[in-house]
């Protein structure tokens, strides 16, 4: 007797297509698992055997083989549990063996037949949807899977409700797609005391999805200015919130289904491993890199980080994904992402205060700040030193312009570059790159002689001179001129700084 079943193995953001074979054959009760597995599907003839037995199902005293195709392809995660079990039924007359074949088939299994929810269900959902199929998965991800647009789901809450929609005695009610939920918005602009450069800066950084480095005392202001970065930013379009909850689903993040047009701000600790921030791990994971994607991945106290960790971020920065290569799987997510980094001048942080920094100065700031390597600090658009509060500035009244005027003006400037660059897969003047940033980016003839004689001067690295063009046409963005014109390049420039070449 065999039967056979349509499932998935995720592969970064891909979801490639498994059969799940099953024969039972005469010989000694056995119950084997082939096919590359995992540890955790390894153990799903535990967790398969123990929620049949729930419904009051035994297995045959039969030999049990099962198959997942293409055998050379690593099979991990328990979504494989549901498939494998469905596929026996069907094997042993209990399941319609023809019904099943036109669903792709995900979920975890309790012990007492409860169907769990698995990462991925999403991706399985568009995987499903281009082969013509349905989806079987979890109820509890069911508004997720409905998303995926034209394609059936079967949200099912345990394994004998599941077996009875299958044979007509009572059915499930189709899911709807998880409402898009706006979070409770962070700090604004107008609790900000001063800092009328660093506001700038960072509307700068918001209107162009450029990087942004602020570099002040302690309690200058750094985190509370990010903090307000996402109040500022344009919510995301309905492809982008796809984009980032397709990364939210395969990460395990993606609550109830839910998605928001809200960008990611992602802010992990400076103890950060490598796998937690690029990715990877015993089993391969998005990093947090990669769960910012098209949102803000904010590095507080940027030398505390490991060197190896804060350069592992090059390549990302550059490409907007992110590559992890294991021995037996080669994985690829998306990090396309803006990076605001806060740190501090020095260990003691008071670099420039006689009263307050430390008598190792200024070998102290040297030491402290070559933590963070030059081509990284090179990839860094805007840098800005955040000058401490003073008391006065304090008691100063809130700033008539807040987070919702600074807004106004990104959304338009956004705006303008989305009509720019439409249909050149760029998004944003971050983006641009080559013929099209030398095609709207070039500057006036007064201008480009300030770029040229800057570059010199500054002896800016070609990364480094494309980077001042992107944030100059930016600052153009923001003023409302088709063109870039020396004043705009000036302004760029002030924000530039040279760096060390290692």
């Amino acid at each position: 007797m065999t039967a056979t079943v349509a499932t998935v193995a995720y592969l970064g953001l891909e979801a490639r297509p498994v059969e799940v074979q099953v024969q039972l054959s005469a010989g000694l009760p056995r119950f084997t698992i082939v096919g590359l597995p995992d540890k955790a599907v390894a153990e799903s003839r535990e967790r398969v055997h123990a929620a049949l037995a729930s419904i009051g199902l035994a297995l045959p005293p039969k030999r049990i083989t099962v198959n997942l195709s293409p055998a050379d392809l690593p099979k991990e995660g328990s979504h494989f549990d549901l498939p494998i079990a469905l596929c026996l039924l069907a094997a042993i007359g209990a399941a319609d063996a023809e019904a099943l074949s036109h669903y792709v088939i995900v979920g975890e299994l309790k012990l007492d037949g409860r169907i769990a929810s698995s990462p991925g269900v999403l991706l399985a959902a568009i995987q499903a949807s281009s082969e013509d199929k349905g989806l079987i998965c979890p109820a509890e991800q069911g508004a997720e899977a409905a998303w995926a647009g034209n394609v059936e789901v079967i949200a099912a809450p345990d394994l004998l409700a599941l077996l009875s929609h299958l044979k007509g005695s009572s059915v499930l009610l189709p899911p709807q797609p998880g409402e898009a939920v706006e979070h409770a918005s962070g700090p604004d602009l107008k609790q900000v005391k001063g800092q009328e450069v660093a506001k700038r800066a960072l509307e700068i950084a918001a209107a162009g999805g450029h990087n942004l480095l602020m570099s002040g005392p302690p309690g200058a202001g750094k985190s509370l200015l990010a903090a307000c970065l996402p109040g500022i930013l344009p919510p995301l379009q309905s492809a982008e919130a796809l984009e980032v909850s397709m990364v939210a689903s395969v990460a395990g993040e993606l609550e109830g289904g839910r998605m928001t047009r809200r960008r990611p701000f992602r802010a992990p600790h400076h103890s950060a491993s490598m796998p937690a921030l690029v990715g990877g791990g015993l089993r391969v994971r998005p990093g947090e890199i990669s769960l910012a994607h098209l949102g803000v991945l904010f590095l507080d106290e940027l030398p505390e980080f490991q060197r190896g960790v804060l350069d592992s971020l090059r390549q990302p920065l550059e490409t907007g994904n992110v590559s992890v290569a294991r021995a037996n799987t080669h994985v690829t997510f998306p990090a396309r992402v803006q990076l605001v980094a806060a740190m501090n001048p020095c260990r003691c942080g008071h670099l420039g205060d006689p009263a307050l920094a430390c008598s190792r100065a200024p070998r102290c700031a040297a030491d402290y700040q070559a933590r963070v390597s030059g081509p990284l600090l090179d990839r860094i658009d805007l840098h800005v030193d955040v000058q401490g509060v003073s008391a006065a500035d304090l008691t100063l009244p809130p700033p008539a312009e807040g987070s919702a005027e600074v807004a106004g003006r990104v959304a338009a400037a956004r705006q303008l570059q989305a009509d720019r660059y439409n249909g050149s897969g760029v998004r944003t003047n971050a983006e641009a790159d080559g013929e099209v940033l030398e095609r709207f980016a070039t500057p006036d003839e007064p201008g480009r002689k300030l770029l040229a004689d800057a570059a010199a001067a500054m002896r800016l690295s070609a990364r480094g001179f494309h980077r001042v063009l992107r944030v100059a046409r930016t600052v153009a963005d923001l003023a409302e001129s088709q063109s870039v014109g020396r004043i705009h390049v000036a302004e760029a420039l002030s924000y530039r700084r040279q760096v060390p070449r290692n």
